[in-house]
């Protein structure tokens, strides 16, 4: 499995306002990304834009995944091909059941003909497994998609539906929003179980307003969103140093950085890179 999600120069609207404003980002297979920042600094907008919501229209960029343009593909089509989204609030589905629901999503994933479905017995199987090497309450599969469930339930759903898909990169929009530390936790062992057993293979991209998930998901770079681009990148120390500074502080730096430079581009400072644009 090798995969690759290149965005590039991406700016995207809702409604008349524009939110991001020439993001870039490449998250190749192996590599754990973590993209922060305060709230309306456009994470959750380009999680959007990635599922296909309708709703967020790009007005120019492009985004690649596999060299293919994944912003003509159906937002079905991003997942036949192994791009998965969890986002931060799930929605429930009354009178479909979880199990009903993954055997479906299953099927399609691993190129069923519509309107065919993996056998019961391969599928009861399947899950088995996966409830049990995530250490899911198998009871969740007879209940009703995310009807009833808590925050944490919601988002150990989220965890089950990613490995049974097995996708090649995973975006994590928000996963740790609204829990407590040991669902995070919980959470966080779901997807490094999940890493591992592709081998170390799946890309992963973690959006989080908190640096608080970072302790448990180690990430190998790590990105600061501003008003709708990435103005900086590091590895995990990033996320150590935002912990302790908080965005304003990093907020300085880059500006400090940018009123130094002459012209646009990428400038590297302290052990980081800062991609200025005036």
């Amino acid at each position: 499995m090798s995969a690759e999600l290149l965005i590039k120069n991406l700016w995207a609207q809702v409604e008349d306002k524009v939110i991001l404003k020439g993001a870039n980002l490449a998250v190749r297979s192996g590599e754990i990304h973590a993209l922060m920042g305060p709230n309306g600094s456009g994470k959750t907008t380009l999680a959007h834009v990635l599922m296909g919501n309708p709703f967020y229209q790009v007005i120019k960029g492009e985004v690649l995944y596999n060299n293919e343009d994944l912003l003509a593909m159906a937002p079905d089509d991003r997942a036949r091909k192994g791009l998965f989204i969890a986002f931060q609030y799930p929605v429930s589905i009354p009178g479909v059941t979880m199990a009903s629901f993954l055997r479906t999503a299953v099927s399609a994933r691993r190129g069923y003909e519509k309107d065919h479905l993996m056998s019961l017995a391969e599928f009861q199987k399947l899950a088995r497994a996966k409830v049990e090497e995530l250490q899911v309450d198998p009871a969740v599969l007879g209940r009703y998609v995310n009807e009833g469930f808590s925050g944490g339930e919601k988002k150990r759903a989220e965890i089950l539906q990613m490995a049974l898909l097995e996708p090649e990169i995973a975006i994590m929009d928000e996963t740790d929003s609204g829990l407590d530390v040991d669902a995070v936790k919980i959470v966080a062992a779901g997807v490094n179980r999940m890493y591992e057993a592709s081998g170390k293979k799946m890309g992963v991209l973690v959006i989080t307003h908190y640096p608080r998930i970072l302790k448990y998901i180690k990430p190998t770079r790590v990105h600061v969103m501003f008003d709708g681009r990435i103005v900086t990148s590091g590895d995990a120390d990033l996320a150590e140093e935002l912990d302790q500074i908080g965005y304003d502080g990093i907020r300085a730096q880059y500006e400090r950085v940018a009123a130094e430079v002459v012209g646009e581009g990428e400038v590297r400072s302290a052990g980081k890179v800062f991609w200025v644009q005036h």
